[in-house]
Order: C-alpha cells, then sequence, then structure tokens
C-alpha cells in the first residue's frame, strides 16, 4: 500500500517528477512528460504497479530526510542495528551537458557500519498495467515495451538479478563508500542509452536549483515556507514551453475511498494571474513571462473555444478515461487519466486570462498588437456571453448556473481591458467595455446577493455559501469595507469552517452532481487570510495563515485538500494552487499596514 499523501517528497527535472515516500519506494513517476503514462504507478494501488524501493535491506522508513538546501535534491538517512545509510534522490535538469533524456539518480552512502542495501525495480509501464522485457546487456538491465524502453545502469559490484518480474539489486555499503543507480528512459527504437556521472550530475544539479533559488526577492518572516513554495511551482512548470501543471500527480482522492479523484497534470487558466502575481512577486520575471507566453499561445484560436484547461503545450484533447486495472490510493476509486473539465463552460477563465495580462503589463511586460487584438475578440465574446449559465470554477458536474464567481471575474474581465485601454492608448471599444463592467457589477449585486442575510451566494437563486465569493474583495469588485463584504468573508469563515479551515462550499451531489464530500480546500484557507487582512483584522489573517503553512509536510509540502479529523493530506500533491495561495497571502502579510 502507498504512504500516506504528505509521507512524499517531489524530485524532477522540469519536465516531470517523481514521487518519493519515506520507505524509499518511487510510487510515482511519468515519463518523458507529466502527463505521460506512468512507468510507476504504485501510488494508486501497490508496488506490482510499478515502484523502485531503494532502502537498507528489512528496513521500513528512513529516521530522517531533508531537501539539500534551497533545491529539489532529497537526502535520506536511515539507522539500523548494522549502522547508517544515506540515500540521494534526484533527477538532473534535461540539457546539461547534452542530456536530453530523463534520468532518475539513486546515490547510496554508507555513513556507519557494514549495512545491506536492498533495490526492487518494477517496471510497469501504461500506469501499471504492462511488464516489460528486461533484459541484460553490459553494465544496463534494459527493460522494454511498445514505445518505452528503460535502461538501468549499476556499479559492477552491485549484484542484480532479475525474479519475477523484478530486478533486485543486493550489496552491502561501508563507510565512505558510494554506489550510484541511474534509470534513464528514451524512445524504445534508439539502440543505446546515454551515459551521465552520477556524481557530476549531483554537482550540476545542486548548482542549477541553488542558482534559481538565489533569486527570490522574499525577505519577511516566512521565508522559508515561500521559497519552498516558489521551488515547487518551479518544479511543476514544463520548461520547453513555461506551462505550469497542477500537480504532477492523478487520482489521489479528495476524500479517502470516495469517487472525487481527478487527474492534475495539466494547466489550468484558472491559476494563471494568481500564478503570475506569485512568480512576479518572488522576483521570478523570466518564468511568469514564460507562463504568459504559454498564455497566449495556449488561447489563440476562437474565443468560444476557449478551455479551462490545457495541456503542457497547449494540448486541447485531454480526453478523461478510467483505469479499471488500478485499485486506488486506498480504494479510491475509479481512477481517472485525462480530464473531461475541457469540454465545460467556464466564463470565469475569460477574466483569468484578462487580469493575467493586466498584471504582466503592470510589471513592465510588454502588450503586443497580436495580443491585443486576441484581448479584443475575447472581450467581443465575453460581451456577448458573461449573462450565460456555466460550470464555474469548481467544475461541477451537474446543471449550469450562474456563479456568482464566474460573473465577478467577466467584470474583472471589463475592468482590466479598460484599464490596460487607457494605459496603454491602444485602440478599444472602451465605452462599450465600461457599460459591461457596469452591467455585470449591477446583475451580481441584484441577483447573486441574499439580501435576507446580507451576503454574496454561490449562484443567482440559491442560498449555498462558496469561498469564490471572496473574490469580490480579491478582484477590487467591492471595496473592503462595503458592509456586504464583510459579512460575506464573515459568512465564509464560519458557514464553510472546517476544523479551522475553509471548504470550497458544502458538497453534495445537488449542489456539483457528485457523491461524497470533500476536505478542507487549502487555497480557499489563504483566500480567507486575504479578506480577513483587506478587512482590517491582521492579526486573525496572520493566525489562519501560520495554522494552514503548518499543515504542510516535514519537507514543506501541500497538496491540495487537508482532512482535519484524520489529520492527514488529501488531493493530488504537491498543489500549485496551494503554493501560489500561500506565496501571495505571505506577501500580502509582510506589507505595511
Amino acid at each position: 500500500m502507498a504512504g500516506r499523501i504528505e509521507d512524499y517528497a517531489l524530485i524532477g527535472d522540469l519536465q516531470t517528477a517523481a514521487l518519493v515516500g519515506r520507505d524509499g519506494s518511487v510510487d510515482w513517476l511519468c515519463l518523458p512528460r507529466f502527463d505521460s503514462p506512468s512507468c510507476f504507478a504504485g501510488l494508486l494501488g501497490d508496488r506490482q504497479h510499478g515502484a523502485w524501493r531503494l532502502a537498507p535491506a528489512g528496513a521500513a522508513q528512513c529516521a530522517t530526510r531533508r531537501y539539500l538546501g534551497d533545491t529539489l535534491v532529497l537526502e535520506s538517512e536511515w539507522h539500523t542495528a548494522d549502522g547508517t545509510v544515506r540515500v540521494t534522490d534526484f533527477m538532473p535538469q534535461r540539457g546539461r551537458g547534452g542530456q536530453r533524456s530523463p534520468q532518475l539518480i539513486r546515490i547510496v552512502e554508507g555513513v556507519e557500519g557494514s549495512v545491506p542495501v536492498r533495490g526492487e525495480l518494477r517496471l510497469r509501464f501504461n500506469y501499471g498495467r504492462i511488464e516489460p522485457w528486461v533484459r541484460r546487456t553490459g553494465r544496463h538491465r534494459v527493460a522494454v515495451a511498445g514505445p518505452d524502453s528503460a535502461w538501468l545502469r549499476v556499479p559492477p559490484e552491485v549484484h542484480t538479478y532479475g525474479v519475477d518480474g523484478v530486478t533486485v539489486s543486493d550489496f552491502t555499503v561501508t563507510p565512505g563508500a558510494r554506489v550510484p543507480f541511474v534509470l534513464t528512459w528514451q524512445p524504445s527504437h534508439l539502440p543505446t542509452s546515454p551515459r551521465a556521472d552520477p556524481e557530476e550530475a549531483l554537482l550540476g544539479t545542486l548548482r542549477d536549483w541553488r542558482h534559481w533559488a538565489a533569486g527570490c526577492r522574499y525577505r519577511g518572516e516566512w521565508h522559508e515556507a515561500v521559497l519552498r513554495s516558489l521551488l515547487t511551482l518551479k518544479a511543476l512548470a514544463y520548461a520547453p514551453t513555461g506551462g505550469i501543471v497542477a500537480a504532477p500527480t492523478a487520482s489521489l482522492p479528495e476524500r479517502i475511498g470516495g469517487t472525487r479523484n481527478w487527474d492534475y497534470r495539466f494547466c489550468w487558466l484558472r491559476d494563471s494571474s494568481m500564478t503570475l502575481s506569485a512568480l512576479l512577486r518572488g522576483g521570478f520575471r523570466e518564468e511568469a513571462a514564460a507562463w504568459r507566453r504559454w498564455l497566449v499561445r495556449a488561447i489563440a484560436g476562437d474565443p468560444g473555444d476557449l478551455q479551462t484547461v490545457y495541456g503542457v503545450a497547449g494540448e486541447r484533447v485531454l480526453g478523461e478515461t478510467t483505469a479499471g486495472w488500478l485499485p486506488g490510493y486506498e480504494g479510491s476509486r475509479p481512477v481517472r487519466f485525462g480530464n473531461a473539465a475541457v469540454d465545460q463552460l467556464q466564463l470565469d477563465v475569460y477574466g483569468e486570462v484578462v487580469d493575467t495580462l493586466h498584471l504582466a503589463l503592470l510589471a513592465g511586460l510588454p502588450m503586443e498588437r497580436q495580443v491585443w487584438t486576441l484581448l479584443r475578440a475575447l472581450m467581443e465574446y465575453l460581451e456577448e456571453h458573461w449573462r450565460d449559465p456555466d460550470e464555474g470554477l469548481w467544475e461541477v458536474r451537474g446543471e449550469r448556473r450562474h456563479f456568482v464567481h464566474s460573473k465577478v471575474m467577466s467584470w474583472v474581465a471589463a475592468d482590466r481591458a479598460v484599464r490596460m485601454a487607457e494605459a496603454t492608448g491602444l485602440p478599444a471599444p472602451v465605452d462599450r467595455w465600461r457599460a459591461m463592467r457596469d452591467a455585470v457589477h449591477a446583475d451580481v449585486c441584484a441577483h447573486g446577493y441574499d439580501r435576507r442575510r446580507g451576503v454574496f451566494v454561490q449562484h443567482y437563486g440559491g442560498q449555498g455559501l462558496d469561498a469564490a465569493t471572496l473574490f469580490v474583495v480579491k478582484s477590487g469588485f467591492l471595496p473592503p469595507d462595503d458592509p456586504r463584504v464583510v459579512r460575506t468573508v464573515d459568512a465564509v469563515r464560519d458557514g464553510l469552517d472546517h476544523g479551522g479551515l475553509v471548504l470550497r462550499y458544502r458538497a453534495h451531489r445537488h449542489t456539483d452532481g457528485l457523491p461524497g464530500g470533500e476536505g478542507a480546500f487549502l487555497a480557499c484557507s489563504f483566500w480567507l487570510a486575504d479578506a480577513l487582512l483587506a478587512t482590517g483584522r491582521r492579526a486573525e489573517a496572520r493566525d489562519l495563515f501560520a495554522r494552514v503553512v503548518g499543515l504542510a509536510n516535514d519537507l514543506g509540502l501541500l497538496s491540495e485538500q487537508w482532512d482535519p479529523r484524520a489529520r492527514r493530506q488529501l488531493g493530488n500533491t504537491p498543489q500549485a494552487f496551494s503554493h501560489v495561495a500561500l506565496v501571495n497571502t505571505a506577501f500580502a502579510l509582510s506589507e505595511p499596514a
């Protein structure tokens, strides 16, 4: 069985990522891209579905683990009756030294005593479904199945053999000994695997991450958490295109044993402006510009075809399927790959896109004329359709509704478009956009507001609360001292409370078309801290922020959700949305009152 979600560490090469458990097992890895089929899917089943464990023989979990400074190089240490062993796991960033194939490198180091170590490599391609054919060639074990091949290079002193589809490595380490293992993926039609010096690759990987981290300009109280969050965002970026995935995993449940299990290995437009803000505030202008370029390429075309989610290179077809052969994380089924949200109408993304372009302009990124033409086309479409019902920010799988957040983000689109036109002098129907801004504002205040309680609700005609209504203050739709804002913030805090954190909304089949509930949503909890801060309650905001940051695992990683009763992380991990919100709230708290 896989470990708890918080038991996993992240390592990556800026094109894909692996999850490494406390027990020394790599239980998730997709190659060669984030959204490729996995070769290790033990996370969604057991080790028979693909995993690579490397640890002292008979040992359970490591005693300590850490990242080596501000990097994604993981160091785990085991203390056994025979002595102490240290394992260093990392993935070199591709392109270094001409290396273009993804590699996972594991170096076993003897610290004290003479310790027997065992490695068990189970490669299972296509999400744990296909056991490859394995042969020995020189110092390599080569596994081949269809388009995939994986080459395991081991030192000659390591006894390696195959048994029942498992490549086993038995050896003993003594103080000072370093035993490297290199796993390389490449297309199966290529005849040989590129070779790499593991020690040189380690030094280069450490340098790469440290050099990048040195650019962080946050200097506040929460530096460690902010920098780890920014490092995580960098690790979730697909370097060739600049796209940033929501998480490197798929189908980790929002409720243990439940059905709310989604594939997050794609890029969501809903995250765009908040992600850009976090990168710019953090000092990483190059990544922010790359994200903006990805966004502009992805949305190019008919504005009526705008999707909420795209592939890492801007792909539009992300068909959702279920994997019946996988039992799911702790029995949480179905296991889904792909995401049907591509077919939904989510009007809020138009506001996210325009807000992203506005933030980029404020940061000095130029507004190219062709991008302005695209923006005008988006606005023309939105002028005609903002009154339509949609599936909303949370991608409900029930009937379309008039979600307040979608309307507020339509207002954001008009507001930011007007501001950009005024700032740049570029040609635009500014009067029409102003009229739309006013019309949307009046519509939301008339139909999205419960006058009896004095709060904004999830959708027109409804009574339910939604943490996304906090955007009435986050977006500037209403000033923070407006009584309607204050009451809505209080209502979300009290009415969506779940163990001192915040639910997205009260999840029921009649609200989102899905059975069962879910955990507290960490990004929404950060949004509440933002809203509390905006409405003058700094101490309460700070306390909430500290509480959510404290839910990160020992390596500073946050998943999507938290179960306050079981006190464990839920959902895909690590979650970009959670880490983006952490960064933005930390910067807000560091600003003068």
